[in-house]
């Protein structure tokens, strides 16, 4: 248990999650001014927590490891995976559950429909997801 509390890639990795997950508790709450806590433990928003994270981790990899090493390999494969996934598929279904929520809407104005609403804050814009990468590369550097 006291290596793993040492492991400063891990520490960095989890840090990075949480100014990530901090920071879009607070952007939200200085535009829509109200605290709303579940923010702390959703996906998707402003920056990508995974973002952040997978980054920090295969940057703190390559700073350990070396980038020549098998480690780094992993990590990096890794991070890609996750960074397209971030951007591309986990955001496709978040545009469709926006549209299904649309078309709930329209189908409860004329008839009666007890459906719940799909979560739609899922993936990330590009945007999101190069900030998420920024923050977790300068916490594995500042690390």
């Amino acid at each position: 248990m006291g290596d793993l509390v040492r492991n400063d890639t891990l520490i960095a990795a989890m840090v990075a999650w949480w100014l990530a997950q901090a920071s879009k508790l607070l952007i939200m709450l200085l535009r829509d001014r109200k605290l709303r806590l579940g923010l702390l433990a959703s996906a998707g928003g402003m920056p990508s927590a995974h973002s952040a994270v997978v980054v920090s981790l295969a940057a703190r990899v390559g700073m350990e490891d070396g980038i020549g090493s098998t480690e780094f390999a992993v990590a990096l494969t890794f991070a890609a995976i996750v960074l397209y996934d971030a951007a591309g598929v986990r955001r496709a279904v978040s545009n469709q559950a926006r549209i299904l929520n649309r078309m709930l809407e329209e189908v409860r104005d004329y008839q009666r429909f007890s459906e719940k609403r799909l979560l739609e804050l899922l993936g990330h814009t590009p945007f999101e997801v190069f900030v998420g990468s920024l923050l977790g590369l300068l916490v594995a550097l500042s690390w």
